[in-house]
């Protein structure tokens, strides 16, 4: 009874902060789909930075120096000289896919050596309390060339969701794996959902979101070529949603959504190097960033994480990324 009474109080709490944040009607959905809630308060907000404008290395750099505790790292390509000595130095424990060990010999590291997968995550954990994500490796051509994003949250909860999906890798369980454990995080009045594919469906997410937008869609994608989030774009459109697209002209293929969605509001990027965000903003306030392209690949088969942020102050800044690389 007390547990029960406990867990009562628990929701009601969460619903009175969540609509106080003006996001009550996401969470009474997620209570009809029986979705953990997690509440969590934090003196730091997430924050975000975008490549190569904001010196990535560098943040990355002091980020892993502030490790007082652990550094574990599940990263898709990784060549910076500065962040691997420094991550010698953290004695810090990497998964790195098998196309991309040759820097990282003398570094404590496991590898999906002859699977067919990438490990295509970007993320470390710090302290076991801070999380870097994003579309952003710790390379020189996506610190200094390529258009990226690197988020930086302070959870514990959020860190611990990603810290088991570390241990699964290390432990050689690739492709595959547990159901996150705790998909909505509440942190600092501020909706946050966080999800690893494939074992979570993260494609499923993906179009929720999309389908609940009410004034716009924005993306900018290096590889888009799911026909099901093409679908859900193209169904938004014809309900009188703004939909306004950037692909990676490198990426061009019979594959890409761009045929499908080219009478929408969509163009090829004209960076002479690499967009290489995997984003979507939905009505100024809700951002879907992460490692996965929206591709059957990154969904069904890479390892590879998703965040839903719900958060105009975070749009915003997506917002302004967007318009910058949309105006080359």
């Amino acid at each position: 009874m007390r547990l029960i009474y406990t867990a009562f109080m628990m929701l009601l709490l969460g619903i009175f902060i969540v609509a106080i944040s003006g996001d009550f009607e996401s969470i009474v959905g997620n209570i009809a789909l029986n979705k953990p809630i997690i509440i969590e308060e934090t003196n730091l907000p997430p924050e975000v930075y975008f490549c190569p404008q904001d010196n990535c290395e560098q943040i990355l750099l002091e980020l892993t120096d502030s490790s007082k505790n652990t550094v574990h790292c599940a990263l898709y390509d990784l060549d910076l000289d500065n962040i691997i000595n420094k991550l010698g130095e953290k004695n810090a424990l990497l998964v790195v896919d098998q196309d991309n060990i040759e820097k990282v010999q003398n570094l404590n590291y496991v590898t999906n050596l002859g699977q067919r997968q990438l490990t295509h995550n970007k993320f470390c954990i710090i302290n076991n309390e801070i999380v870097f994500t994003g579309s952003m490796n710790p390379t020189f051509n996506d610190a200094y060339k390529n258009n990226n994003n690197m988020l930086i949250l302070y959870s514990k909860y959020i860190a611990e969701n990603y810290e088991e999906e570390f241990q699964e890798l290390r432990n050689q369980q690739f492709g595959s794996g547990s159901n996150v454990k705790y998909p909505v995080v509440i942190l600092n009045g501020k909706r946050i959902e966080n999800y690893f594919c494939p074992e979570d469906s993260c494609k499923d997410h993906i179009i929720e979101v999309l389908g609940k937008a009410e004034k716009s869609i924005y993306f900018m994608t290096f590889s888009f070529t799911h026909d099901e989030i093409g679908n859900a774009l193209l169904k938004k459109d014809k309900e009188g949603i703004e939909i306004k697209g950037i692909f990676e002209k490198q990426q061009n293929s019979q594959y890409s959504q761009y045929e499908k969605l080219s009478n929408l509001n969509v163009k090829w990027d004209n960076n002479k190097y690499k967009v290489h965000h995997k984003v979507f903003i939905v009505d100024e306030k809700i951002v879907i960033a992460g490692s996965m392209n929206p591709t059957i690949s990154g969904d069904e088969r890479n390892d590879e994480n998703i965040l839903i942020i719900y958060d105009e102050g975070m749009a915003k800044k997506f917002i302004g990324e967007f318009e910058k690389i949309w105006g080359y």
